[in-house]
C-alpha cells in the first residue's frame, strides 16, 4: 500500500514536458490485476494509424487523411435501415416539411460525437471503461444492461433490413429468417477484413456508404424533387397545416438519428490513432481533426438521408392507398395486396418503400432501392457488433478470446432477431419497428448523461474538460433530447389501449426514472452544482479515492499497487 503511495506521489509530481506536466492528458489506469500485468488487453485496433509529423501548418491535408476513418464508421449508425425508414415515413407523411428537424438533429447528434470523440482523445479511453471505473458495481451494471438493450434493438432493425433488401432482390425467394441467416454470416466474414490491416477495413466501410449515395442518390434523380420546397423545408423551421401525425414524425426523426450505442462506438473508435497524450499539442490537434472528420461525415450521411426524404416527399406525399395500388396494377406488381383498397394516406416501411417505387418507377428503381438498403444493413450491423464488442469488454472487462467475443455479442443480438424473422411475415413489421424505436429512445439518457458528467470533470480530462458554455448547452441538448424522446414514448404507450400495459408500463417508469435521476444527479455534481453534493460516491472519486491514477498509458506493463 506504502509502495503505491509513493508511486501515485511520483506521478503527480512528474516534471514538465514540451510546457505541459507529464502525467496529464494521460489514460484513467484499469484496476491492478495479475491477469492484466501478464498480458496486455487487445482490441479490434491492435494496430494503430500512425500521424504525420513535422508537419506544421495550421491545417494539413496529409493529417486530416491519417484521422480520416472513425468519424465515417459512426456516421453509418445515421444511415441504418431504422434511419432510412423515419426518411422516408418523413417524406410520405410531412412532404419537405420536416427536413429542417433532421438537418438540427444531425447537428445535435455532431455535437454529442465532439463529446465523446474527445473522451477517447484525452484519456486513451471509451465511454464503457471510464463507466467501469467511475460508477459503482449496481449502477454499472444496470447501464451496460440498457445500453446492451439499445444495442439488441438497433441490431434487430439492421439486421432485419438487410433480411428485406435480400428479400426484395431475390423477388421473395429468400424469406426473412434465410436473409437473416445469411447477414449473420457474411457479417462474421466482414469483421474480421481488419485482419488485413484496419485502413482497409475502414475502405469497406467507405465503399459501403459510397454504395448507399449512388443508390439514394439514383432515385433523387430519377424522382426530380421540387428543390425550392427542399431548401424551404430544409431552412425554415416551420410545418404549415401539421397535426399529431406530422409532431409524432418530427420527435421519429430526433429519435432514430441520435442513437445511445453510437457514442460509446465513437469514443472506442478514435483510439486506433497514434496520439501522444503526454503532449497537450498533439491532442488539441488531434481532437480538432477528428471534430473536421465527423463534420465531413455527418455532411455526407445527411445527403443521404436528404435524397430518401425527398424522393418519397415529392412522388407519395398525400397518395392514397388506392391510388398506389392501381399504378400497382397497372404495371404488374405483384405486391398489390400489399395497399388496401380504400382512400387512406399511403404507409410505406422499407419494405413498401421499394414495392412503391417499382411500380411508379419501375423494376430498376425497387432493385437499385435494395442495393441502398443492403448495403446500410449491412455496414450499421457490423458497425453494431463493434459497439456491442466495446461495450460488453468496457463494462465487463471481458479478456477472452477475440472469436469468443465476437461470438458473444453476436449471439445476444441475433437470437431474438432470428425469432422475430421466424415468426413475423415481412410484410408486418411496422408494429415491431415502433417498439423498438420507443425501446432505443429509451436508452438515450445512459449515453448522453455519462458522457457529458465525465467529459466535464477536470480530474478526467484536465485542460479539456467542458467549459461553461458547453455545460450549459450541452445539459440543455441533453434535457431536450430526452424530453423529446419520452413523449415518444408516451404516445406509444397511450396507443396500447391496455390497462394491464399501463400500469406495467406505470412500474417500469417508476423504476427507469429512479436511475435516470440517479445519473443526472451525478452529472449535475460534475457540472458544477456543488449544493447537490453532500458527501457523495462521485465527490471521492473525483477527488480523493484512491482507485484512480494517471498513467501514461493503459496497456502499461507497470500497474499502480493499490
Amino acid at each position: 500500500m506504502q509502495e503505491g503511495r509513493n508511486k501515485k506521489s511520483k506521478l503527480k509530481d512528474s516534471p514538465q514536458e514540451n510546457g505541459v506536466q507529464t502525467n496529464q492528458y494521460n489514460s484513467i489506469s484499469p484496476p491492478a490485476s495479475p491477469v492484466a500485468q501478464e498480458e496486455p488487453f487487445s482490441t479490434y485496433f491492435e494496430d494503430k494509424v500512425p500521424i504525420p509529423e513535422n508537419v506544421n501548418q495550421v491545417f494539413s491535408f496529409r493529417k486530416l487523411w491519417a484521422f480520416t476513418g472513425p468519424g465515417f464508421l459512426m456516421s453509418i449508425a445515421y444511415l441504418d435501415p431504422g434511419n432510412i425508414e423515419s426518411d422516408l415515413q418523413s417524406g410520405a407523411k410531412a412532404g419537405f416539411k420536416l427536413l429542417w428537424v433532421l438537418l438540427l438533429a444531425t447537428i445535435i447528434g455532431l455535437l454529442l460525437q465532439r463529446l465523446a470523440a474527445r473522451l477517447g482523445v484525452v484519456t486513451g479511453m471509451h465511454l464503457a471503461e471510464v463507466c467501469n471505473r467511475q460508477y459503482p458495481t449496481v449502477p454499472r451494471i444496470i447501464l451496460w444492461l440498457m445500453v446492451e438493450l439499445a444495442i439488441i434493438g438497433s441490431d434487430m432493425q439492421e439486421v432485419i433490413g438487410c433480411a428485406i433488401a435480400l428479400n426484395l432482390l431475390s423477388v421473395g425467394r429468400i424469406p426473412l429468417w434465410g436473409g437473416v441467416l445469411i447477414t449473420i454470416t457474411d457479417t462474421f466474414v466482414f469483421l474480421f477484413l481488419d485482419k488485413y490491416g484496419l485502413r482497409k477495413l475502414e475502405a469497406f466501410f467507405g465503399f459501403l456508404i459510397t454504395v448507399m449515395a449512388i443508390s439514394f442518390g439514383y432515385e433523387y434523380v430519377l424522382v426530380k424533387p421540387n428543390q425550392g420546397e427542399l431548401l424551404k423545408g430544409m431552412f425554415v423551421p416551420y410545418c404549415a397545416d401539421c397535426g399529431p401525425v406530422q409532431l409524432e414524425q418530427a420527435v421519429g426523426i430526433v429519435g432514430a438519428v441520435i442513437m445511445p450505442h453510437n457514442i460509446y462506438l465513437h469514443s472506442a473508435l478514435v483510439k486506433s490513432r497514434e496520439v501522444d497524450r503526454k503532449n497537450k499539442k498533439e491532442v488539441k490537434e488531434a481532437n480538432k481533426y477528428f471534430f473536421i472528420e465527423s463534420t465531413v461525415a455527418l455532411f455526407v450521411s445527411f445527403l443521404i438521408n436528404v435524397f430518401v426524404v425527398a424522393v418519397f416527399a415529392q412522388a407519395f406525399y398525400n397518395k392514397s392507398n388506392m391510388e398506389v395500388s392501381a399504378e400497382c396494377n397497372a404495371t404488374g406488381s405483384p405486391h398489390t395486396d400489399l395497399f388496401p383498397l380504400n382512400n387512406g394516406t399511403l404507409e410505406v416501411d422499407i419494405y413498401k418503400g421499394g414495392v412503391v417505387l417499382g411500380c411508379f418507377f419501375g423494376p430498376a428503381a425497387l432493385y437499385i432501392w435494395a442495393i441502398g438498403i443492403l448495403a446500410a444493413g449491412q455496414s450499421s450491423t457490423m458497425t453494431g457488433t463493434y459497439s456491442g464488442q466495446f461495450v460488453m469488454e468496457g463494462f465487463l472487462n471481458l479478456r477472452w478470446s477475440r472469436f469468443a467475443r465476437v461470438l458473444l455479442t453476436r449471439s445476444i443480438a441475433i437470437t431474438p432477431t432470428l425469432l422475430v424473422a421466424i415468426f413475423q411475415d415481412v410484410q408486418h413489421l411496422t408494429g415491431m419497428n415502433d417498439f423498438l424505436n420507443v425501446l432505443q429512445s429509451m436508452q438515450l439518457p445512459f449515453a448522453l448523461i455519462p458522457i457529458l458528467t465525465f467529459t466535464s470533470l477536470t480530474s478526467i480530462m484536465n485542460d479539456f474538460a467542458n467549459g461553461l458554455v458547453w455545460k450549459i448547452s450541452g445539459g440543455i441538448v441533453i434535457l431536450v433530447v430526452c424530453a423529446i424522446n419520452t413523449y415518444f414514448v408516451v404516445v406509444y404507450v397511450t396507443s396500447l389501449n391496455s390497462v394491464l400495459l399501463y400500469i406495467l408500463a406505470a412500474l417500469l417508469s417508476l423504476a427507469y426514472l429512479c436511475f435516470v435521476g440517479y445519473l443526472a444527479w451525478h452529472c449535475l455534481i460534475a457540472l458544477g452544482v456543488s449544493c447537490l453534493d453532500f458527501g457523495s460516491r462521485m465527490l471521492m472519486r473525483r477527488s480523493r479515492h484512491t482507485d484512480i491514477y494517471l498513467l501514461n498509458d493503459m496497456e502499461t506493463d507497470s500497474v499502480v499497487e493499490r
